[in-house]
């Protein structure tokens, strides 16, 4: 495949760090969009062409598309709790849009929008949902999860509107190294390999190793129609499964169950706290809602438009420990 020159928005994130290695080593040239102050250390030593600019500021974005091939999308804020939820939804709402109209303004060939399963709704019956199981904006837990919803649909009504040739990827619940921040989730792996996390309370999910789901983020960017999601999931595993396996691999006991209910007034004091301290809590109320419902996703429809693979998420747990561990995180 000719090389091809990418634009990748979110270059310096999790996710976005594995997009740009995989970028590389497939003989792309890469171009991030970056902050000026953003932290680069994901991306050191890459042989990538930076592009300052933000996605909420749309005049940034028009010097960034030029001459591109095509965009990947991956920027955004995915707090659980933010204090100020405007903040988030002009990031991953409006820094969306601009996104897309700097490429139609662009002639850019092909978007990725990488979006995320927070914009489907989980089954009451706990059996994996699929991309027909779109939530409305309204349906979805938390502010992160509504303004994903909310820029899903944007997306989408762009593709059907103005000719926007964008397809939209689903990410579940990525796992692995370069989780600098952490993620939600890296942040549960991290803190249950310190040995402190001596209790949960149960919910489901769904991991995938995230150089599997960044090489099928690629793979988006030859193949699927516009306008249709794909689910970039590997396993459902439950909560338990996985603190039990890191507290085997780190030599930890397990934790205890929790039940839910006890925990709310709890819940409303670690955000109390969070506001004051600006330090993400552990225990939020909108986690306590997300962790009744079993978040398990069937990844087929990605298997079958876009080869999507994914190892078995045990391993990916092993890379995020490990790569914690050579961060100086552990």
């Amino acid at each position: 495949m000719a090389s091809r020159l990418i634009l990748l928005t979110g270059a310096n994130g999790f996710l976005g760090a594995s997009v740009a290695r995989l970028l590389l080593a497939r003989g792309d040239a890469v171009r991030a969009l970056l902050r000026p102050a953003s932290d680069r250390s994901t991306l050191a030593g890459l042989p990538i062409e930076a592009a300052t600019g933000d996605v909420t500021d749309p005049a940034s974005l028009g010097p960034a598309m030029a001459g591109v091939d095509g965009v990947i999308h991956a920027a955004a804020d995915y707090r659980i709790f933010v204090p100020d939820p405007a903040r988030m939804a002009e990031v991953n709402v409006a820094g969306t849009g601009h996104v897309m109209r700097a490429a139609l303004a662009a002639g850019v060939a092909r978007v990725v929008h990488v979006s995320s399963v927070a914009t489907l709704k989980p089954r009451p019956d706990g059996s994996p949902a699929t991309e027909a199981d779109a939530a409305a904006p309204d349906e979805a837990i938390g502010p992160y999860k509504r303004s994903k919803t909310e820029a899903e649909r944007l997306v989408e009504a762009m593709v059907a509107q103005d000719g926007l040739n964008a397809v939209i990827v689903n990410p579940s619940t990525p796992i692995g190294p370069f989780d600098r921040r952490p993620t939600p989730t890296g942040r549960v792996i991290l803190e249950a390999a310190r040995g402190r996390m001596p209790a949960y309370v149960e919910t489901g999910l769904n991991l995938v190793h995230v150089e599997d789901c960044a090489a099928s983020v690629i793979a988006a960017l030859d193949h699927g129609a516009a306008g249709e999601r794909h689910i970039l999931g590997g396993q459902d595993v439950t909560l338990a499964e996985m603190l039990g396996f890191i507290a085997a691999e780190c030599g930890h006991r397990p934790p205890f169950r929790l039940p839910r209910a006890p925990l709310w007034p709890l819940a409303l004091a670690a955000e109390g706290v969070a506001r004051v301290t600006g330090r993400e809590p552990m225990l939020t109320q909108d986690g306590l809602r997300m962790a009744a419902q079993r978040m398990f996703f069937a990844s087929d429809k990605a298997a079958r438009v876009l080869g999507h693979r994914a190892r078995p998420w045990q391993e990916g747990v092993r890379d995020a420990i490990a790569w914690f561990r050579a961060a100086g995180m552990l």
